[in-house]
């Protein structure tokens, strides 16, 4: 998060970043570019910036895609969009992604990972991006992806 020119806040994040309204706000007009090319303003109770870790939390019950941990991509997912034709995007994960709040919005909060919170307002530039630093995750060997993910959206077909 930069504001007038300097870093506010700087937070890796393994699942998602998400601009929210606070209590009784009014909806959220959130300009948002990739790689600095204009892409909409979003104009919702919020947006759910996902990794594909993140795809299967708060982005997938938002009405946002699964995406396979193996799939390098972004997912850009509205909440509550004021127009339906907001839907979500996946994007490359090569992708810088800036956003911005229009002046109509206000009483804004920017969480990482459902954890941290910070109040952000028009003056605030959000630059959200891959990090250089891979995760490396441990795999058990008997598991499987599909299996996991079957068992935890409740989905027919597993074995039995």
């Amino acid at each position: 998060v930069i504001r007038e020119g300097r870093q506010r806040s700087h937070e890796i994040v393994l699942n998602d970043v998400v601009v929210t309204k606070s209590t009784l706000a009014r909806l959220a007009h959130i300009e948002a570019f990739i790689d600095d090319h204009y892409l909409t303003t979003f104009r919702a109770d919020g947006l759910i910036v996902a990794t594909p870790t993140g795809s299967t939390a708060y982005s997938l019950a938002a009405g946002g895609p699964v995406i396979h941990p193996k799939v390098p991509g972004i997912i850009m997912t509205p909440i509550c969009p004021f127009t339906l034709t907001n839907r979500p995007l996946v994007i490359p994960d090569s992708a810088v992604i800036r956003m911005s709040l229009e002046k109509l919005s206000s009483n804004m909060i920017l969480t990482f990972d459902g954890q941290a919170g910070i109040e952000i307002s028009q003056i605030d530039q959000i630059l959200i991006q891959k990090s250089p630093h891979p995760v490396h995750m441990i795999k058990i060997p008997e598991s499987e992806y599909f299996d996991i993910l079957k068992a935890k959206l409740s989905w027919s077909g597993g074995r039995g």
